[in-house]
C-alpha cells in the first residue's frame, strides 16, 4: 500500500467518527453537546490537514512511478515494486542542479518544455510546503502600519488655572488697560444734632493692566508638508499647546507677584498636621481685610500629593474619598483629577496645576500655595481665548520651508483686589519625599 493510501484511510476514519457523533445525537433528537462539537471540530481539522498530504504524496508518487515505467522500458529497470514515497529533493535546490532564474528566463521565451514542468513541479512544492515561509522573507511587501490617528502629542501642562480664572473680552485696541481702583472711601459718622455731617473725599487711582504678547513658530519643509500626514494639523496643535500652558504660567507668576496676603511656613521636616492651620490662617486674613471669602486653594500637585500621603499615628490617612472620611484634613468625591481636582480642603475645592512655580526660595526647591477669590483673578483674552494662526509661504520659499505661526494677545492681573488672594510660602513647602 502506498503511503498516500494509507494517509487517505486515516483520513476516512477521522470522517467517518464524525459522521457517528452527528449519526447518533440524530437519533436521539438532540443537538450536539459542546464536547462532542470541539471532537469533529478537531477531526475535520485533521482531514483538513491529511488532505494536503494526500495530494502531496500522490503527485511524488505519481512522477516516481512514471519515471520507473521509462526506466523499466529502456532496460534500466529489471523488476516493477511499489514506492512509498515520504520524501523527495526539492525542484530547486543548493543540490539540485536546477536553476530557477534560468528555467524562468527559458519557459518566458518558450524554448525549453522542461523548465516549464520543473517551475510547475516547484509552484506545486511551495503551495505545499507554504507554512515554512514566514514574514522575515517578505521585507519588502510586510510593511509597517503608521497609526497616525493615534499620534502622541507633547505632554503640557495645560491651563487649569485659566480656565477657573474670571475670563473677560479683550478690548478691541489698545496695549494696557486701565482699571479705577477707589483707595479712599466715603464716610459717615453718628451726628450731632446742629453739627456738620461727615465728609470724606472719595479717591482713586489707576491700575494700568499691560497686554502681552504671546506667540510661537515653527519652520516645516514643504516635503514634511505634501509628502506626510497631517503635519500641519499635528505642528498647529502643538503650538496651540504651548499657547495655552505659556497664558497660565504668566497667570500663575501674575498670581505670585500680586498676592497680598502672605502666611510662612518654616519647618525642616514638613508635616500636613502643620500645614493645615497656614490655610485656614490665610482664610482668615482674606476674609477680614477683603471682607469676602475665598473659593479656591490652588497648589501643585505635588502637594496635594504630599497631603494625600500624610497618615496619622495609626497609619490610617488623613485625606480620603468623602464616604469613608473620619475627621479628615481633605476629602474628595474619589481619585485624584489633574486641574480641578475634586477634593477639597475645609470645604474649599482644590485646583491643581503643573504650572505653579517649585524652584521658590533659597534652595530654589520650594512651591507655593494659593487661598482665594477666583473672581479676583482677572484674565482677559480675545476672541473666546483661541490664538491666531498664520501660515507664511515666502519668506523662506528658496529653502522649500513654510513658517508657521501661533499667536495671541492677553492681559491679567490679581491686584484689582490684592487681598482677596493670599499665598503660603517658605521652608515647608520644599519638594516632598514620598
Amino acid at each position: 500500500m502506498t503511503y498516500s493510501a494509507q494517509l487517505t484511510e486515516k483520513r476516512d476514519a477521522e470522517l467517518a467518527s464524525a459522521d457517528a457523533l452527528i449519526a447518533v445525537a440524530t437519533a436521539e433528537s438532540r443537538a450536539l453537546s459542546a464536547d462532542e462539537d470541539k471532537t469533529i471540530a478537531t477531526s475535520l481539522d485533521t482531514v483538513r490537514d491529511l488532505d494536503e498530504q494526500i495530494t502531496r504524496h500522490a503527485e511524488l508518487e505519481a512522477r516516481s512511478l512514471a519515471a520507473h515505467a521509462t526506466r523499466k522500458a529502456l532496460g534500466v529497470d529489471a523488476v516493477v515494486t511499489a514506492t512509498v514515497v515520504k520524501s523527495e529533493q526539492r525542484t530547486y535546490s543548493k543540490t539540485s542542479g536546477n536553476s530557477f532564474v534560468t528555467d524562468a528566463f527559458a519557459a518566458y521565451a518558450g524554448s525549453d518544455f522542461g523548465a516549464q514542468e520543473r517551475l510547475n513541479r516547484h509552484m506545486v512544492e511551495e503551495r505545499v510546503e507554504r507554512r515554512d515561509v514566514g514574514t522575515g522573507a517578505f521585507a519588502g511587501l510586510v510593511v509597517p502600519q503608521f497609526l497616525t490617528d493615534l499620534v502622541a502629542p507633547f505632554a503640557r501642562a495645560g491651563r487649569p488655572l485659566a480656565d477657573r480664572a474670571r475670563r473677560l473680552p479683550l478690548p478691541d485696541s489698545g496695549m494696557t488697560l486701565s482699571i479705577s481702583k477707589v483707595t479712599t472711601g466715603s464716610a459717615v459718622a453718628e451726628q450731632t444734632e446742629g453739627d456738620a455731617v461727615q465728609e470724606t473725599d472719595i479717591d482713586d487711582t489707576k491700575l494700568d493692566v499691560s497686554v502681552k504678547t504671546v506667540a510661537g513658530q515653527q519652520n516645516v519643509s514643504r516635503q514634511a508638508l505634501e509628502r506626510g500626514t497631517n503635519i500641519d494639523s499635528l505642528v498647529f496643535a502643538d503650538l496651540v499647546s504651548a499657547y495655552h500652558t505659556k497664558v497660565d504660567a504668566l497667570l500663575n507668576v501674575e498670581l505670585l507677584a500680586s498676592a497680598g496676603q502672605s502666611i510662612a511656613y518654616t519647618d525642616a521636616s514638613p508635616t500636613v498636621a502643620e500645614l493645615y492651620p497656614k490655610l485656614l490662617g490665610l482664610v482668615s486674613q482674606v476674609q477680614t481685610t477683603f471682607f469676602a471669602g475665598p473659593n479656591a486653594i490652588v497648589m501643585h500637585p505635588r502637594r496635594l500629593a504630599f497631603i494625600l500621603a500624610a497618615v496619622d499615628l495609626s497609619g490610617r490617612p488623613l485625606a480620603v474619598p468623602a464616604p469613608f472620611a473620619q475627621n479628615p484634613i481633605a476629602a474628595g468625591d474619589g481619585g485624584v483629577v489633574y486641574g480641578n481636582s475634586g477634593y477639597t480642603i475645609a470645604g474649599f475645592p482644590v485646583i491643581t496645576d503643573a504650572n505653579i512655580s517649585v524652584i521658590e526660595g533659597a534652595g530654589t526647591n520650594q512651591d507655593t500655595i494659593f487661598v482665594g477669590s477666583l473672581q479676583e483673578l482677572l484674565l482677559f483674552e480675545q476672541g473666546g481665548g483661541e490664538p491666531m494662526f498664520l501660515r507664511f509661504e515666502q519668506p523662506k520659499s528658496s529653502e522649500l520651508e513654510v513658517k508657521m505661526v501661533v499667536y495671541g494677545y492677553v492681559a491679567m492681573t490679581a491686584n484689582r483686589y490684592p487681598n482677596a488672594w493670599g499665598r503660603v510660602t517658605g521652608t515647608g513647602l520644599i519638594t516632598p519625599t514620598f
